[in-house]
């Protein structure tokens, strides 16, 4: 016969209850869940689309790290000793994206890989990695910003190195005397430097080509959208003899309406200013003239026997998570182009409320154009900000610099210094501080 005794003991009983309490819970979760299937089903469809819509919505706003003016004007204090540093075009605002974006883009090389040389020994350029070629191509035809088709594909560590491949390219050597290079100012500041730092004897530094009066031929840079100003270029110069170089590193959705498909002779781009990975210094030109696109790989050849297939790996990776980002299966929230630009428009509208409320500075205008990647009209939004010091304000750098605020003055452009160039494409907190402390910089 049991004993009642030991059955019904403190431990027994524990047990008991214990089990007790967990069927009651159990129990409660199923209703719960049938009470939630029954109310879905219930709901119309429209008023479910509407909620997925509101939560997609969320979502994008939670994707844009973009401060708002609230936060601006009441974040934490700024007493003005901090150095501002926005000399420089280092694009570390895109930081924030790809760190949402995970693992999309990591990428794996195994210790044997990338031993030789040569990518494709068939192809003219024959560093060029083909899974890179493929990727440009692609992102180009998403975009809808340049002509790739016809065109040889020409991969330099930078644009900077393409630049000067292109320079060494088109300046023959048994000429008389250097090819004048010139761009229209406010022209790109290492223009100058980077043409005369070889001192060769091909070509040399030519100055503003509004000035250009010199006979003999010439290399006009066109810079579209234009760095420092941000407007559209086109040449200037238009008479015989004249070589154009189209260097369009920032004609990308995020900063200008895409109004049609680039077409030029030559054509530099690079991965810094489209995608944000200056660091990985990939850069590539695309070529009509196969004999310019030859003398462009020797150059390369000669000055680093290739670029590095290693950045090139993690480029075309880059690049195509990019374009994916676009597709009509992709999330909206993880649309590059989309994402970015929203964040451009969110930063030049804190900044021309900060000029507004200084009253000591004035910004270009610009027209609005319809770009057909997005479908829509908009205004340019450059990655620099070409900023003038009004009001008596002759040394804008300087000025600026006693308010701890560095810049780059308007006479490396070949213009007046009372124009600064101001990078757009720094990290949050720190554009937050510097629109901040510009809209409390006074005169009198």
């Amino acid at each position: 016969m049991v004993n009642l005794r030991s059955l019904f003991s403190p431990r027994h009983m524990l047990v008991l209850s214990a089990a007790l309490n967990v069927s009651l819970v159990l129990k409660i979760i199923r209703q719960r869940r049938e009470k939630v299937s029954r109310i879905s089903m219930e709901k119309p469809k429209d008023a479910q689309i509407a909620e997925e819509s509101k939560t997609e919505a969320s979502s994008i706003q939670n994707m844009h790290p973009t401060p708002s003016p609230l936060a601006v004007n009441g974040g934490d204090a700024d007493d003005g000793r901090n150095v501002i540093n926005l000399d420089h075009g280092d694009p570390t605002m895109y930081e924030r994206y790809w760190q949402e974006m995970g693992d999309k883009t990591t990428v794996v090389i195994p210790g044997w890989q990338f031993t030789s040389y040569f990518s494709d020994a068939g192809n003219l350029c024959w560093f060029l990695e083909p899974e890179l070629a493929k990727e440009i191509a692609q992102l180009h035809k998403v975009v809808g910003n340049a002509i790739t088709e016809g065109r040889h594909i020409v991969v330099g560590t930078g644009s900077s190195q393409l630049f000067q491949a292109a320079l060494y390219a088109f300046t023959a050597n048994d000429a008389s005397e250097p090819f004048s290079v010139v761009s229209a100012a406010p022209y790109y500041s290492s223009y100058p430097a980077a043409t005369d730092c070889l001192k060769s004897g091909l070509y040399k530094w030519g100055g503003d080509a509004r000035n250009f009066t010199k006979t003999g031929p010439y290399i006009e840079l066109v810079t579209s959208p234009n760095n420092p100003d941000g407007f559209v270029r086109q040449s200037v110069v238009n008479r015989s003899g004249g070589i154009l170089v189209h260097d369009l590193a920032y004609y990308w959705p995020q900063y200008t309406p895409i109004t049609s498909a680039a077409d030029y002779e030559l054509m530099l781009f690079t991965v810094s200013k489209s995608t944000g990975h200056a660091g990985m210094r990939i850069g590539w030109a695309l070529v009509k003239d196969q004999s310019i696109a030859k003398k462009m790989v020797k150059y390369i050849e000669l000055s680093t026997i290739g670029v590095s297939k290693d950045s090139q790996l993690r480029a075309a990776k880059v690049m195509k998570v990019v374009s994916d980002s676009c597709g009509a299966s992709a999330r909206p929230r993880e649309n590059f182009f989309g994402y970015c630009h929203h964040l451009m428009a969110e930063r030049w509208k804190l900044l021309r409320e900060a000029v507004k409320q200084s009253g000591t500075f004035s910004l270009p205008e610009f027209e609005p154009g319809f770009c057909n990647f997005f479908q829509c009209l908009f205004e340019p939004l450059p990655a620099f900000a070409w900023l003038k010091g009004e009001g008596g304000v002759e040394d804008c750098e300087s000025f600026l610099k006693s308010h701890n605020i560095w810049t780059r003055s308007g006479r490396h452009f070949g213009v007046s210094p009372s124009y600064v160039r101001v990078s757009m494409l720094d990290r949050d907190i720190t554009f937050v501080c510097f629109v901040k402390r510009l809209s409390q910089i006074h005169l009198g």
